[in-house]
């Protein structure tokens, strides 16, 4: 009697569809690091050992990723067989989930805000690696496009010449030029504000007070997009009261920052001249705009 034959081996996808599923299983995991909390532990947290696993674990991440490229990027040659692409997409995934787990290991004690720069980037390595599996899908990706893309910007080109759009709106009057000057003073202030309160933290910071230190790159991420903010408000035309309201919240972002350094362990000496100095500095900046915006507002 004949034996009964053995059950076939479950056929697997094409190279590239394995690929399309690893990216999908990728980002699957984003969400997860973005609300994920740490993992509970009765060790004692190593920062070294932490600090080494990290830097291991992207290595590993950098080195699949390498050579997933170098496979793929073989084409037009034979792509890889369906079981090399298996073992690719395993060793890759295997190598994200890794560090991701690397990143749970940070307990929240050691810092709010280094937790968000470390999450940060583990999400930057998650979703580029994820990108990378999608490019090396289309490995012409975008460049059929070009054409179109290049004659649509031929014919803005082309309408510039020709006067279409005018350029009506694309200067300053007097009054503009006036309200520019403590606009770029408020900027230089916030400049000053941040470099003062970077050496303050630099030098007296303390490793056991991390949740002031917390608060003080809280508000300070807060400057940056700020003075974007006003910086985009003047460009022509300018409109006086938008500038204004822009300049007050930069203006309210730049002393609340002030403020909580001054009540902070990184500033000894909360007499001390330079946050006073800033103050008064930053208030004579936005009474010059209140001054010079005055008219329009009543208008």
């Amino acid at each position: 009697m004949a034996s009964a034959a053995a059950p076939a081996a479950p056929s697997l996808s094409p190279p590239l569809e394995q690929l399309r599923h690893l990216a999908g299983d990728l980002r699957l995991l984003l969400p997860g690091v973005r609300v994920g909390e740490a993992l509970e532990t009765a060790k004692e947290f190593s920062r070294e050992t932490f600090w080494r696993r990290l830097n291991e674990a992207a290595e590993t991440v950098s080195r699949e990723a390498t050579t997933l490229t170098e496979v793929f990027a073989r084409l037009p040659r034979p792509p890889p067989s369906a079981q090399e692409a298996q073992r690719l997409c395993e060793q890759v995934h295997a190598a994200i989930k890794a560090i991701i787990a690397v990143y749970y290991s940070l307990p929240k004690d050691q810092g709010i805000t280094l937790r968000k720069l470390v999450r940060s980037a583990t999400l930057d390595i998650v979703d580029g690696m994820a990108q990378l599996a999608v490019e090396e899908c289309d490995p012409y990706h975008g460049l059929l496009n070009d054409d179109e893309n290049n004659s649509d910007n031929h014919g803005d080109e082309q309408d510039d010449v020709l006067g279409c759009p005018n350029n009506q709106d694309s200067y300053w009057s007097e009054e503009d030029q006036e309200l520019i000057i403590p606009c770029l003073a408020l900027v230089r202030a916030s400049k000053a504000c941040l470099k003062k309160i970077r050496i303050s933290v630099a030098e007296n910071g303390k490793k056991d007070q991390v949740a002031q230190l917390d608060d003080i790159v809280d508000i300070s991420d807060e400057i940056s997009p700020s003075v974007d903010d006003l910086a985009l408000s003047i460009y022509p035309p300018m409109c006086h009261p938008t500038v204004r309201m822009s300049a007050a919240k930069l203006v309210s972002v730049l002393k609340k920052a002030l403020e909580i350094t001054r009540a902070s362990h990184v500033t000894p000496q909360p007499e001390d001249s330079w946050i006073p100095l800033l103050i008064n500095a930053v208030d004579h900046c936005m009474d010059r705009i209140k001054e010079l915006t005055q008219n329009e507002l009543e208008l």
